[in-house]
């Protein structure tokens, strides 16, 4: 099974890269699952039913979250409602939606789970790890691999999350930062891993935000409303190949579009 993970789609150029830059990678790395992270898709925070589909029509098959799943109004009817999309698993018990779910590809069956870190988040949800035990001793032998994103802000909590589970998922991958990585690998274990994917959107931005805004926040210290930046997209990616549980390959994907548009 060759899955390919999308980081973090941020607003209009982020779904624009999507549209224009998927179908060309599910191709080139033979995708069987696509998973793409859609929770700065709308505008820059949270996800709308549009957004959803849009990201949906380009190519994903799974759609995860993280710490703006809740920004926009009707996401917790739109999480009840749609079965491939997923919020964090260790968001607190009666939250709506899911945080796991399996995908099967010829007779392949895919766990992915969707986590929230708990360090520099600004909120504690539930412990990220001991979730993850839960899950991975409620679902046993209902999986042959098991694919993570992990969405957290400190390098710290990713990496040890990568040890945690080292042997026992054939993937970690982290987002939120936006900032793509230079540390994918593969354990000895066959867990591949990386502590950030990087981010789906503006190129020419802070994280996705328009350059003047981010400025003026960091300069005045006051409140500025976030615009997601325009421009040439980027779209960052991992395409990893999973056999028998494991991982067996993994390759770091940085697709730009010409500057010139």
């Amino acid at each position: 099974m060759k899955v390919l993970f999308v980081a973090d789609v941020n607003g209009k150029p982020g779904r624009r890269a999507l549209h224009e830059g998927l179908a060309g990678l599910i191709s080139v790395h033979a995708a069987d699952v696509v998973i793409v992270n859609g929770e700065n898709a709308a505008g820059g925070v949270g996800i709308t039913a549009d957004t959803y589909q849009e990201i949906v029509r380009s190519g994903a098959r799974v759609v995860t979250l993280g710490n703006h799943t809740f920004d926009k109004r009707g996401t917790e009817e739109l999480l009840d409602q749609e079965p491939w999309l997923l919020r964090p698993a260790n968001y607190p018990p009666g939250t709506a939606g899911r945080g796991w779910l399996t995908v099967t590809v010829a007779g392949i069956r895919l766990l992915v789970v969707n986590l929230l870190g708990r360090a520099l988040m600004g909120f504690s949800p539930d412990c990220p790890f001991r979730t993850m035990d839960a899950i991975l001793e409620d679902q046993a032998g209902q999986s042959d691999a098991v694919f993570v994103d992990f969405h957290a802000e400190a390098t710290s909590e990713k990496r040890a999350m990568v040890h945690y589970l080292d042997g026992r998922v054939a993937a970690v991958v982290g987002t939120h930062t936006h900032v793509q990585t230079a540390d994918l690998a593969i354990s000895a274990q066959g867990t591949a891993s990386i502590t950030d994917v990087g981010m789906t959107g503006p190129q020419n931005s802070v994280i996705g935000v328009d350059p003047k805004a981010a400025l003026e926040r960091f300069l005045t210290q006051r409140p500025v409303r976030f615009e997601s930046a325009t421009g040439p997209w980027q779209l960052d990616a991992v395409a990893i190949s999973i056999e028998e549980g494991k991982a067996t390959r993994a390759d770091v994907i940085h697709l730009v579009e010409a500057s010139d548009r």
